[in-house]
């Protein structure tokens, strides 16, 4: 079986879902082939740096502008298909690409992926579409005609999209797929000691999100001032300039610190810790709910990340800081209530999406052979 994976690269999160699916597969079967196709790259560098750039510059500049403009297309509305019409124009070469692939099944991470599949689907291109939505509430932008499966991050999703008009006998809330080191977990007091971390001492995980945000320094700096034991990890990615600001904070702020810029072992580090601050995107999330920990989520983009931080606290699974009041307070309710925090570190537990790549992965055998069955029917008819 050959499968085509789309995603795009507007945030790292669609990449990430796409590469742990295709990590998985490659793994764990023989004699299947997967590619990864960036869809907006292989239509072009304008619609890719239109799409991917407007979509940063709004959530770093005008995050409630983006927030007014994912509320509006929430809905169905005949102005839904407009933010498509430019790729529709374009798609051509995406078209070609997907030929040339020839794949057996299509996943795609990205609603404007799976927009055009649809429209090619539509067109009479007969293929298995499935769409990996990857925050923790649905939108109207993924759903698409002819999309022959939707893979949800949790349960919640299914009646929702139901409400948007999705069979809920399509809806599978199999999880975001995340690479298997999350969930395999390790021993915390020898992580801590490798880091040349106190091996007992409660470890908060900072992570300042894939478009780097200052406002992590703040609360750092509140924890900094709290009379209580506890030690800290700061990983700001490749954000040269916040790290560079956390350079010259770090060695006066009173409490023992490990810095890191940019890593490979992220999942090391949420094993390491207790607690994880951060921005509340979709696949961190994922891949902090698969390493069991507990979050206190800030700065959430109005649109998907609200939604993902409003199921992180219905499910108790995360706090969200209000930054509007003093954060640090708010984080040290949460240390001096560690039976608060294990609750919360056993609701992670409990959600367990641990087999997601591998249900994903069968869902595609599935398609697959129905596809397929119905295709020689046709010919034997």
């Amino acid at each position: 079986m050959k499968i085509l994976i789309l995603t795009a690269a507007t945030g790292g999160g669609h990449r990430r879902a796409a590469h742990a699916l295709q990590t998985y597969i490659t793994e764990h079967s023989e004699g299947n082939r997967v590619v990864v196709l960036d869809a907006l790259k292989e239509i072009g560098p304008v619609l890719d740096h239109t799409c991917c750039d407007g979509y940063r510059l709004l959530c770093r500049r005008a995050p409630q502008t983006f927030g007014r403009l994912y509320r509006a297309t929430n809905k169905p509305s005949p102005m839904k298909g407009m933010m498509f019409q430019i790729n529709y124009q374009h798609s051509g070469r995406l078209a070609q690409a997907i030929r040339q692939v020839a794949p057996d099944v299509i996943l795609s991470t990205h609603p404007f992926a799976t927009e055009m599949v649809s429209r090619m689907k539509k067109n009479g291109y007969q293929v298995p579409l499935l769409c990996l939505m990857t925050d923790y509430g649905p939108h109207q932008a993924w759903i698409a005609p002819d999309v022959d499966a939707y893979v949800v991050s949790n349960e919640d999703m299914v009646p929702e999209m139901e409400e948007m008009g999705v069979p809920p006998e399509i809806v599978f809330p199999y999880g975001i797929p995340v690479t298997d080191n999350f969930f395999r977990k390790s021993d915390r007091a020898a992580l801590r000691r490798s880091f040349q971390l106190d091996p007992d001492k409660t470890t908060i995980l900072f992570m300042a999100g894939s478009f780097g945000v200052t406002g992590i320094i703040g609360i750092y700096e509140d924890l900094c001032h709290l009379d209580m034991d506890f030690q800290m990890i700061v990983i700001t990615g490749k954000n040269a300039r916040l790290y560079s600001e956390f350079e010259k904070i770090v060695p006066d702020s009173g409490k023992k610190t490990k810095l890191v810029y940019f890593t490979n072992k992220v999942e090391d580090y949420m094993h390491a810790s207790d607690l994880l601050i951060t921005k509340p995107g979709g696949l961190t999330v994922s891949e902090a709910l698969a390493s069991d920990l507990p979050m206190a989520v800030f700065d959430a983009i109005p649109g998907q990340e609200e939604d993902n931080a409003a199921f992180l606290q219905n499910h108790h699974m995360a706090i969200k800081l209000d930054q509007h009041e003093d954060t640090a307070q708010q984080i040290a309710g949460l240390l001096e209530e560690p039976r608060k925090l294990k609750q919360m570190r056993q609701a992670c537990v409990a959600f367990d999406k641990s087999k997601s790549a591998q249900n994903i992965f069968m869902l595609m055998q599935s398609l697959y052979d129905r596809y397929h069955s119905q295709e020689t029917g046709n010919h034997q008819a």
